[in-house]
């Protein structure tokens, strides 16, 4: 447990001292929410957004950037990157398991993705009057099985790079797809309702957390896709998974 701390806090250091990791991840959800929010017409609601704002309904949008970038970008990439340099290796012969730094990188993945999720919702209150998740339990659980689909996306990327050269290969068309499906490049009003339903079913599942934020429960659907998801890509990520 003690290595486990080690580790877990020489890894923190490590993400806050890469200064694009918590601009992308944290700062920028938070820097579009607030440039969306200062645009009068943005705090309007419309009828095309079902009676909500744009600010209201780009929201849940804006915590996919946080998803996406910490589950299937930097994720993959770190531990391909520690592999390839034989860190993995080295701990193996050491107190301190390759298993306890893949632990501490979840914790970090999962730390940034609830920090960014406070914020982006706090200051939403209390800037711009968004209102509060108005399904708190439906929220919380599909940002939870959300979270664990890409995690385990990002890890499966892990799993089979052996390289970073090659994570990055994997793991940036993942994430322009996720940013893309989940509203973040385009907003989903303006895509094809073909595009739209398939986000409806791409991690994180941007409809579920967009449903219990503006008033209605997840669909069970939507919760269970993410479920499966999760636990397929999870399951074939720790079968491929090589330490070396």
């Amino acid at each position: 447990m003690h290595a486990f701390g080690q580790i877990l806090k020489i890894e923190t250091r490590l993400f806050l001292r890469d200064f694009g990791s918590p601009l992308t991840t944290v700062a920028l959800p938070l820097a579009l929410l607030l440039v969306f929010g200062l645009i009068p017409a943005g705090r309007q609601p419309e009828a095309q957004f079902g009676d909500l704002s744009f600010v209201q309904y780009f929201a849940p949008s804006l915590l996919v950037i946080t998803l996406a970038m910490s589950a299937v970008n930097i994720l993959p990439t770190v531990l391909a990157t520690y592999r390839e340099r034989g860190v993995l290796r080295r701990l193996a012969t050491t107190p301190a398991s390759p298993a306890a730094l893949l632990a501490a990188q979840l914790v970090i993945s999962l730390g940034t993705i609830l920090v960014s999720a406070v914020l982006l919702v706090v200051v939403g209150r209390l800037a711009f009057d968004v209102p509060l998740p108005q399904h708190p339990l439906g929220f919380t659980l599909a940002l939870i099985l959300g979270t664990a689909a890409l995690l385990g996306l990002g890890l499966l990327v892990a799993a089979v790079a052996r390289t970073t050269k090659s994570a990055q290969a994997l793991a940036v068309p993942l994430f322009m797809a996720v940013m893309f499906f989940g509203g973040v490049y385009v907003p989903r009003f303006l895509l094809p309702d073909f595009l739209v339903r398939i986000g409806d079913y791409t991690p994180p599942g941007v409809q579920a957390l967009l449903d219990a934020w503006t008033a209605d429960a997840p669909q069970p659907l939507h919760l269970a896709i993410m479920a499966v998801i999760a636990v397929l890509a999870g399951s074939v990520a720790a079968k491929l998974f090589r330490w070396e």
